[in-house]
């Protein structure tokens, strides 16, 4: 994905009281003030001059040396106007370059460098450091024009001082700090300092100090300037399969990690929950085109002849250790064909894993297709951070089904509620009212709560929740109606303990805290699959504790107590 957004700063007209930010008056707007104003000759002229004399230049000796040829004289005689000629040729042809050449050798450069500069080196140059403070040059990004120009930092040494200016004047690519300076956190504060100037913001609020810039340096995010702190609660302990994990939840939501916790209390005090992990397999589905639909179909067939999987298992296997083809699933569209690969990833969320792999098959296929045309390695047949009818069929990632049976005692004590409205409420809400709705995997109350909050607490991919919140909630009365059956089926939860953001160091450690940090090394792929149970288990236990106090009418009162502060409450009553 690229993201070119470029803002053009306007120059507002100078106040004494507001340190030159004050807004320009409506009825008579400033005269535009350009750079080539202070040149002799206005720039448009300047290049016109010279375009003139480049044009004219070279008209002129192709004229004489065409007159040389048809009288075979020799080219390398050259007279003064020839010579004269020539120096205009050269000189003007050296000015044109300069000036209209630069920006086509930048936009080609930054074309193919993957880390391209998004917002700081496309910032329009600013004013010199001699020149006003950069609160009067503010882009179209500062809105607020009567807030005051951010103070400099005084610990800025000289050295980051020349590098800053060079940043805010667009010399200096913001994305190449990190390889110049080799000093991640110096980048960084460079970095934000710079922001600082081009958007006269100050940045209050925002953390800089206290991370391990270096630990994400070419893996997890790009052009930092900062972090944003979380805070994690843990609901617990969650009693499965015979376990007991102490869940890690990162939430700005109150009530959410208090009621996942009511849930685990009712799942231990009824014996615990079980899971299984159906399916365990991602999937990277690459889209080919070919001249006739014929030919799509050919292929179609002889990616499903049993006889070549093994061939083509070998070409995709060569990925990774970890890698292991399971099947390949194809469909089309006129001449289009989309593949679906399916493979197990060990510990990995293996996203990148098989990507590799469906490069190797690609390359493969090429030499007896050679008519194939490569349009995507993704399709979005996968399908990746969408919520698509295919994952909820035929899974991806890790496909977990979770349940428990709540003692008619707990629901009533611990729940606060009973096991027939519970039963009638899910089916009213999460089954009837969801189809209802046309949900495409969204029979359940709040399962996506608790996907995101493990996801950022055990650094998995968040956007990733899309398809990981898919789940159905089933409760149904057993024992003669004196217990509670309750579960959750989720086809698709895409989690690793390995790669990405598991290896920084809080979230590490949450991973730690669960027991199913990095790789297994007794079962590859052991710790991800109970990563996903864990995840599947807390989301059991939420599903229980929301549908109890919409059950006994408690959700209003409970938010009202958990998710305002006394702070709040005192200013509302005042």
């Amino acid at each position: 994905m690229e993201v070119r957004r470029r803002f053009q700063p306007r120059a507002p007209a100078a106040s004494p009281s507001h340190g030159g930010l004050a807004r320009r008056p409506s009825a008579a707007p400033a005269a535009r003030v350009q750079a080539s104003d202070a040149l002799p000759l206005p720039i448009r002229h300047t290049n016109l001059l010279f375009s003139a004399f480049f044009v004219g230049s070279l008209v002129f000796l192709m004229r004489r040396w065409r007159e040389k040829v048809r009288s075979s004289i020799p080219l390398h005689l050259l007279g003064l106007s020839e010579i004269f000629a020539i120096v205009g040729l050269i000189a003007s042809l050296i000015y044109l370059l300069s000036f209209f050449g630069i920006a086509f050798v930048q936009s080609v450069v930054s074309s193919h460098d993957e880390e391209d500069d998004f917002l700081l080196s496309g910032a329009a140059p600013a004013a010199p450091v001699s020149s006003p403070p950069p609160a009067a040059i503010c882009p179209l990004l500062c809105t607020d024009a009567a807030a005051p120009a951010p103070q400099k930092n005084p610990n800025i040494t000289a050295d980051d001082e020349e590098i800053i200016s060079s940043v805010v004047a667009g010399k200096t690519p913001s994305y190449a700090l990190e390889s110049r300076l080799g000093d991640c956190r110096r980048a960084a504060g460079i970095r934000r300092e710079a922001l600082k100037r081009i958007t006269g913001r100050a940045f209050e609020g925002l953390p800089l100090d206290g991370f391990d810039y270096a630990s994400i340096l070419g893996q997890c995010c790009e052009l930092p300037v900062g972090y944003v702190q979380l805070p994690v609660g843990i609901a617990g302990p969650l009693l499965l399969d015979g376990s007991q994990h102490y869940v890690p939840m990162a939430t700005t939501e109150g009530c959410l990690v208090a009621s996942t916790n009511r849930g685990c209390k009712a799942i231990a005090e009824s014996g615990g929950a079980t899971s299984v992990v159906l399916r365990d397999g991602m999937t990277r589905a690459p889209a080919v085109r070919f001249p006739s639909a014929r030919r799509a179909a050919d292929l179609k067939a002889f990616l499903e002849e049993p006889n070549n999987f093994e061939t083509i298992a070998l070409v995709f296997n060569r990925s990774s250790r970890f890698a292991r083809l399971q099947g390949i699933h194809c469909a089309l569209a006129g001449r289009n064909l989309y593949m679906r690969f399916s493979c197990s990833t060990g510990d990995a969320m293996g996203m990148n894993m098989v990507s590799k792999g469906v490069q190797n098959v690609l390359d493969y296929l090429e030499k007896d297709f050679d008519d194939m045309d490569i349009i995507s390695i993704s399709g979005n047949f996968c399908s990746d951070k969408k919520p698509a009818a295919v994952n909820w069929i035929e899974g991806r990632g890790k496909s977990v089904v979770c349940e428990a049976v709540i003692k008619e005692a707990v629901v009533k004590k611990v729940l606060k509620t009973n096991i027939p409205a519970l039963v009638e409420l899910n089916m009213i809400k999460n089954l009837a009212g969801s189809a209802v709705a046309g949900s495409l995997g969204g029979f359940n109350a709040h399962a996506s709560n608790i996907v995101s909050a493990i996801y950022i607490a055990t650094g998995q991919d968040p956007a990733q929740n899309v398809e990981s919140s898919h789940c159905i909630t089933m409760m149904e009365a057993v024992n003669d109606g004196k217990d509670l059956h309750v579960s959750v089926t989720m086809p698709s939860i895409e989690v690793g303990t390995v790669g990405g953001g598991t290896q920084l160091a809080s979230q590490s450690a949450c991973l730690d805290l669960l027991g199913v940090k990095g790789a297994s090394l007794d079962t590859p792929g052991a710790n991800a699959r109970r990563l996903a149970s864990v995840v599947a288990g807390a989301v059991l236990a939420g599903e229980l504790s929301l549908l109890s106090a919409l059950a006994a009418g408690q959700l209003v009162k409970s938010h009202m107590k958990y998710n305002r502060s006394t702070k709040d409450l005192s200013k509302s009553a005042s």
